[in-house]
């Protein structure tokens, strides 16, 4: 199956995701997608508490964005501190159902501060 990343480029799916931390398969309707753009590599994670260990230790990235749908990465600012966003900026996508809901970030080290906090309803 092939689709498009957040910046437009053609890959192969993934199928199925895995965790990038912890290795359980995540359903393409639940977990979260992390991107970043200028290195075009992303992780998945089946919950967010896996963002921080993953951080902590080195944020180890896959090669290639995650898939999903256009207009996901429309993120202006950081959602930890609100500086406006450069080219060189992690997205995270939560996949609930059908919906996808966008947080930017300035670094991985401010996605794992959000992340440690609870997150977007922390």
């Amino acid at each position: 199956m092939r689709g498009r990343s957040l910046t437009g480029r053609i890959y192969m799916a993934r199928s199925p995701d895995k965790c990038t931390w912890c290795g359980t398969a995540v359903d393409p309707s639940d977990g979260f997608r992390a991107a970043e753009h200028a290195g075009d590599r992303g992780a998945v994670f089946c919950r967010l508490e896996h963002v921080v260990p993953w951080g902590i230790q080195g944020a180890h990235w896959e090669a290639g964005e995650p898939l999903e749908p256009a207009g996901t990465d429309r993120a202006a600012e950081c959602s930890l501190c609100g500086t406006s966003l450069g080219e060189a900026h992690v997205v995270l996508i939560r996949h609930r159902g059908e919906h996808r809901i966008p947080d930017g970030f300035c670094s991985v080290e401010h996605l794992v501060e959000w992340a440690k906090a609870g997150g977007r309803y922390g």
